[in-house]
């Protein structure tokens, strides 16, 4: 009996793992959007994300070149990252994905100020 209970467990434990990384699996891509900064302009964002072995790495870019994306946490469709500022400050990102419609809720917080954008996948 406790050898079935064991292997039932660690059987419900895998499949939760294994729906959790194809639910982030989707994430992978080029993602698209702009984000208005205080003084009203729009700037135009783009993210490429990968995932492997459950691991999220990629890049940001809004102006000039692409920005690595470091300190990657997966949580299902929850995740967190920062990029660094030219100046090398760090900029935190929380994301959320939205596979129904293939989109991405990302707020930003650059340098005290709080962002909201709306990704939706560049690459079909």
């Amino acid at each position: 009996m406790v050898m079935k209970i064991k292997v039932f467990t660690t059987t419900a434990l895998l499949c939760c793992f294994m729906i959790c990384l194809a639910a982030v699996a989707d994430l992978s891509g080029r993602w698209t959007g702009s984000i208005k900064a205080p003084d009203g302009v729009d700037y135009p964002l783009t993210y490429v994300f990968n995932i492997s072995s459950g691991v999220l790495t990629g890049t940001a870019q809004a102006q000039g070149d692409p920005k690595t994306i470091t300190d990657c946490k997966l949580n299902g469709n929850d995740f967190t990252f920062n990029i660094a500022d030219d100046d090398g400050t760090s900029i935190p990102h929380t994301g959320k994905y939205y596979a129904d419609g293939d989109s991405i809720s990302m707020n930003v917080n650059y340098k005290g100020t709080k962002l909201h954008t709306t990704l939706k996948r560049a690459d079909k």
